[in-house]
């Protein structure tokens, strides 16, 4: 299968966050960390972010169905 890399301003359109968040989720630990694709030059893994953003989804997801549940 093959992969694509996308640059900031992809993964910033697909996630919905700021260049700034990006960066502190990564420091954090918890978005998938850029790939050097030159001396100036990263990108993200597409299925990374893609996952990233599917996992997302679906704790929202477990949320609201929760919460449903309750009332």
């Amino acid at each position: 299968m093959a992969k694509t890399i996308l640059r900031l301003p992809a993964v910033r359109q697909r996630t919905g966050l700021a260049r700034a968040t990006i960066y502190s989720k990564i420091a954090l630990g918890i978005f998938p960390r850029q790939i050097r694709l030159g001396e100036r030059c990263v990108g993200w893994v597409e299925n990374e972010i893609e996952a990233w953003v599917d996992q997302r989804i679906n704790e929202t997801e477990a949320r609201r169905s929760e919460v449903n549940h309750n009332e």
